[in-house]
């Protein structure tokens, strides 16, 4: 059975008996809708094509979408051996495996360098790799590494126009029995395990982390990036490092941290550390074969389930293995998309680096780690910069906003370092709303929105000096902060916010604020009536910010409930 640009979906199980085969082609997937463990069975195999984004030096991580076909029921384990090359439409030539004494693998014709494959399960420590080479002993939902190819291979097999390899981009061809059904990985507390995509089809990303039965895996994925500008196989020399997937709600497009690039010692641990990754990458869909490492916060299982299955096509526009798949079109109903609030906070570290910090603003988040939220760290720099949350280092932080908080910053510090922040993005809230980095040295306040604060520290780790806020001196340091000369009250039975101004202060703007952040509402120049009415039909139930600025630039909040039977 050959498709082409389409979705295959089964309801039940799938038997392919032998020569019989299933070639799924030009971003075409598989979906089951089968309910428990894999029953699928035969002799016969499925056939899709993924493509790799390193070359010979540098990794990916991959999972595999298929298992040895044998006529028993379930899923089947893995090799590389079950790699091969693409030479036309529905056939392909055998790979050829190296020894682990060669280093080095080719395109065309096609070797892979079976030194280069490990799997990590359950590990606290670089030394707790492990070994696979060419042998077949991946179970399914086990991730591996695995080093990609040099030269190129100028094979066209379906004509398209798009070669089997144009360099540093190899095509393989998985061929096997279709993984199906529920896929369990078993984890460890503070413990990493490299898995992925188990499926020939789109893994519904933020449903699997999501899932309340994958509450250990602490709703975070972690994905290996590296420079692919430095050649060689010696570990000293490696630069790379883990971006971060936060997914936030289940219809959001999450939030992504792309990794800070890290040289490394010989028992693996940080050495000195490089540039960023600047990848602008979204990871609700992962593709087939993508690898990603799971940090769990608690020991038991996770489970893959083919409830968590899309079909979510793959455009040439952003066809890499490691980037985000253009979605076109998706079963089971998953077009909405959430909208989340959030900033990025850039730190340039000695002119080196830079880390890059996501501040989320999720109204059901507390001032503890929320599942699903906050990213840990995966890894720990000589000098670097973090959320605090529970005396761990965090690199997304989700909070309910506030423009009265203040988010602290620890910056860490191990010789005389300058420092320079600044907020080169942020998403979906109020263009207006000013963003301050406090500093405790001085009492002082950093327009980071529209400039950069640069600091040099010494030697030593800061806790308590450095805070994100929304307001500045002037707003922050009023006489009496209770004080509020305004009287609010919601009519809730006529749908409007009512305001008294008894002293005729002359308004400046009049902002109503989502708790996410987001202005809904926004008034300027009012002058100085004793009365307002603002209109608050159709706004949702919940908890809303009113903030008033004065034309002395005196700025005053308070929260308001609005219950609208409408909505």
């Amino acid at each position: 059975m050959y498709v082409k640009n389409e979705v295959v979906f089964v309801q039940q199980d799938i038997n392919l008996s032998l020569n019989s085969n299933l070639y799924l082609r030009n971003n075409s997937q598989l979906l089951q809708g089968t309910t428990g463990n894999s029953t699928n069975s035969g002799l016969g195999t499925l056939s899709v094509y993924q493509r790799g984004t390193s070359d010979n030096f540098d990794y990916n991580y991959w999972c595999s979408p298929v298992g040895n076909a044998t006529n028993s029921s379930g899923n089947g384990n893995f090799g590389i051996t079950m790699l091969s090359r693409p030479t036309t439409a529905i056939a392909s030539g055998a790979s050829t495996i190296l020894p682990i004494s060669n280093s080095d693998g080719t395109s065309n014709p096609l070797a892979i360098a079976s030194k280069w494959v490990y799997k990590l399960i359950n590990a606290n420590n670089y030394s707790q790799w492990i070994f696979v080479g060419g042998s077949t002993i991946l179970a399914p939902g086990e991730g591996f590494s695995m080093k990609g190819t040099s030269g190129t291979d100028s094979t066209d097999p379906e004509g398209t126009g798009v070669t089997n390899n144009p360099g540093g981009a190899q095509r393989y061809d998985f061929r096997g029995k279709p993984n199906d059904g529920n896929i369990t990985i078993s984890l460890g507390a503070n413990n990493a395990t490299l898995t992925g995509n188990p499926y020939p089809s789109a893994l519904h990303l933020n449903a699997f982390l999501l899932d309340p039965s994958n509450a250990n895996t602490g709703g975070i994925a972690y994905f290996w990036e590296q420079d692919k500008t430095v050649n060689t196989h010696t570990l000293v020399n490696y630069r790379g490092g883990y971006g971060a997937y936060s997914p936030i709600s289940l219809g959001s497009n999450g939030v992504y941290v792309p990794a800070t690039f890290n040289t490394y010692n010989a028992d693996g641990s940080v050495n000195n550390t490089g540039l960023s990754s600047g990848l602008v990458i979204q990871r609700k869909y992962s593709p087939i074969g993508q690898g990603f490492v799971i940090n769990a916060t608690a020991s038991g299982t996770a489970t893959f389930k083919n409830t968590q299955r899309a079909f979510y096509k793959q455009g040439s526009g952003l066809s890499q293995f490691e980037k985000h798949i253009p979605k076109e079109k998706s079963d089971k109903g998953m077009e909405a998309t959430e909208e989340i609030s959030y900033l990025k906070l850039n730190v340039i570290i000695n002119n080196e680096f830079t880390r890059q910090l996501a501040l989320v603003f999720v109204s059901r988040a507390t001032d503890g780690v929320d599942i699903g939220i906050d990213a840990l760290g995966m890894d720990e720099l000589p000098n670097d910069v973090s959320f605090l949350i529970e005396n761990n280092n965090y690199i997304i932080q989700g909070v309910n906003f506030d423009p009265e908080k203040k988010i602290p910053i620890i910056v860490k510090a191990t010789t005389n370092t300058t420092f320079k922040f600044k907020i080169p993005e942020v998403i979906s809230w109020e263009a207006s709303q000013m963003i301050y980095l406090y500093d405790a040295l001085n009492n002082s306040f950093h327009d980071i929105k529209n400039g950069m604060y640069e600091v040099n520290l010494e030697k030593g780790v800061y806790t308590d000096r450095f805070k994100i806020t929304f307001k500045d001196d002037k707003t922050l340091n009023t006489s009496d902060k209770n004080y509020n000369p305004f009287f609010i009250n919601q009519d809730n039975i006529n749908n409007s916010l009512k305001v008294s101004n008894p002293k005729n202060l002359s308004l400046r703007t009049f902002k109503l604020y989502e708790i996410t952040g987001k202005v809904i509402l926004h008034k300027e120049n009012l002058g100085t009536e004793q009365n307002y009415t603002f209109s608050t039909n159709g706004l949702s139930s919940g908890i809303y910010v009113a903030e008033f600025l004065t034309l002395n630039n005196e700025r005053f909040t308070e929260k308001i409930i609005v219950l609208n039977s409408k909505n």
